[in-house]
């Protein structure tokens, strides 16, 4: 899908702020609301728009640790790696997973509700499974900056 300028300004602001009404975004582009409404519909559609989420506070809710987790296979079999991603995609402890080149296969992202939380997952998840040979973990002291938007 090629992207104009509308859309482009339409992405800026929304990806800063879902909630940004339509009228509002059209004053500032240029457009009127419907055709603010029908653009984000259409961005929606075609999976430009992939989520629209609530940014929650981790340490709010019980999740203050952050854990950077590096993983090595011992085979990087297609079945394996795949049966891996879905096994990821499962747990909400991983808030991010990245199948990866280099010295590492995948690096994740993981929220823990203490130490002890994560040396249990670890055995439920790193340590059952028989093509992990190494993971490396870092534990984030402070989160400087977070965040998912793109430089449109």
């Amino acid at each position: 899908m090629q992207l104009d300028h509308f859309d482009l300004s339409i992405l800026r602001y929304l990806q800063v702020n879902c909630r940004h009404p339509a009228d509002a975004i059209g004053v500032e582009i240029g457009l009127s609301a419907t055709a603010v409404q029908r653009r984000i519909r259409r961005l929606r559609e075609v999976g430009v728009i992939q989520a629209e989420v609530a940014v929650i506070a981790p340490d709010a809710v019980g999740y203050p640790l952050v854990l950077l987790v590096e993983l090595v296979f011992a085979k990087g079999l297609a079945d394996t790696i795949d049966q891996f991603k879905r096994q990821m995609l499962a747990l909400p402890e991983v808030q991010q997973c990245y199948y990866v080149a280099g010295e590492y296969d995948f690096m994740l992202v993981l929220h823990a509700a203490s130490m002890a939380d994560y040396e249990a997952f670890t055995r439920a998840v790193f340590f059952k499974n028989s093509n992990i040979i190494k993971f490396r973990t870092t534990v984030v002291m402070d989160a400087v900056k977070r965040g998912l938007t793109l430089p449109i």
